[in-house]
């Protein structure tokens, strides 16, 4: 078991500033243009995909990392650069964790490829979990999955929301129900291949920030998949339903399993964010000018950016730990990554706006675009109300 420590080795410190070194040099100078489109950025994650950060071989060595700071270390160098962008490129991500949590090796070897497609031609992938009146409460979910046996296949009906690559994805994670009188011991996840009929794209969602990552409903009207797209098989499902119905204890929900293991990647994203909008307001007060001198020489301006860079700090102290105790499987709370994206508006709703003040609708995109971007990430994995 890897000891905890805050020191980067010098690997991980290598990986670091050449994430960083992507993050400013191509995803910062596309921000602006992507956001205001609300397209998803393709050119920049066939960039992103050729240096192969967009690719299931970097996420792998990252995720092994010992340590458990790989994959949140990426993650906040990337949404540095750009939030929007960033989740553009790390969106597919979810869904390979949903097939990697729940699948079988073959299912692996199977799907995930399709996810990432190459350099020359990427593609990505959408995990489907949220409903309209089923956010954070899985228990409510309305989609079904009904097995008919005599074709070997499932029939998937429902609608799915707010789905990160929703429609446009190569390969989508549908988390359905299967028997609802179990609530969501009686849930399952599928995987919806390319071009099959009955999967429709909804309304594209427009959103206060991340505007270059596409959202947008997904609906499944007597969608048919081969049984062999049931993730786990179907062996393993009846066993988990069996064991429902007796009262046994639970080993897992399929989507709750998906976003446990990425929570404390959830809390690297919006400390990037974070970090972002410390440093604009950072550079912004050593710039301006007012009554003969920097504002950052005011003690009040002076003070907020103490602040914002001490919480940064601990923020960081917090998410590292979090992904450290789940690489060690150890249990680690919520608490952890909500409160690094509670932390985050704050920094970015308060602190900025503080900083820059009435000109901070004036001096460019990029204090609004900050704000409404770590706006997005307060309460993103969902609470209980």
């Amino acid at each position: 078991m890897a000891e905890f420590t805050m020191e980067l080795n010098d690997d991980q410190k290598e990986v670091r500033d050449w994430i960083h070194g992507f993050a400013a040099d191509v995803i910062r100078p596309a921000a602006a243009e992507w956001d205001e489109r609300e397209e998803t950025p393709w050119p920049v994650i066939q960039q992103a995909a050729k240096v192969g950060i967009y690719s299931l071989d970097f996420y792998a060595q990252q995720y092994f990392d010992p340590t458990g700071l790989g994959i949140p270390m990426a993650m906040e160098e990337l949404f540095w650069g750009d939030a929007g962008i960033a989740l553009s490129i790390v969106g597919t991500g979810l869904a390979a964790v949903g097939v990697l949590a729940n699948g079988t090796e073959e299912q692996i070897g199977t799907w995930i490829p399709q996810m990432y497609g190459d350099a020359n031609d990427v593609k990505v992938a959408a995990f489907c979990s949220s409903e309209p009146d089923a956010g954070s409460d899985v228990a409510s979910m309305r989609t079904r999955a009904v097995y008919d046996e005599a074709k070997d296949e499932w029939v998937l009906n429902g609608q799915k929301a707010w789905a990160t690559n929703g429609g446009i994805a190569n390969v989508h994670v549908i988390v359905a129900s299967v028997d609802p009188e179990l609530g969501s011991r009686g849930q399952a996840a599928f995987v919806v291949g390319p071009d099959t009929p009955g999967l429709e794209m909804g309304t594209k969602v427009k959103k206060h920030g991340l505007r270059a990552s596409h959202t947008a409903d997904v609906f499944l009207d007597d969608c048919r998949i081969p049984g062999a797209n049931l993730l786990g098989g179907k062996e393993k499902l009846d066993e988990k339903l069996a064991r429902a119905r007796e009262g046994t204890k639970a080993r897992g929900q399929a989507a709750m399993s998906t976003f446990e293991v990425s929570r404390p990647t959830v809390g690297a994203q919006a400390l990037g964010i974070a970090r972002a909008a410390y440093e604009f307001a950072l550079d912004y007060a050593k710039e301006r000018e007012q009554f003969g001198r920097k504002i950052i020489e005011n003690q009040a301006i002076a003070f907020t950016l103490a602040d914002m860079k001490m919480e940064i700090d601990a923020a960081r102290l917090l998410v590292h730990r979090a992904a450290w105790m789940g690489k060690t499987g150890k249990d680690f709370s919520d608490e952890d990554h909500l409160w690094v994206e509670s932390l985050g508006v704050n920094i970015a709703a308060g602190g900025v706006k503080n900083v820059t003040s009435s000109t901070g609708y004036l001096v460019g995109k990029t204090s609004d675009q900050i704000v409404q971007q770590m706006v997005n990430y307060y309460n993103r994995q969902g609470w209980s109300s």
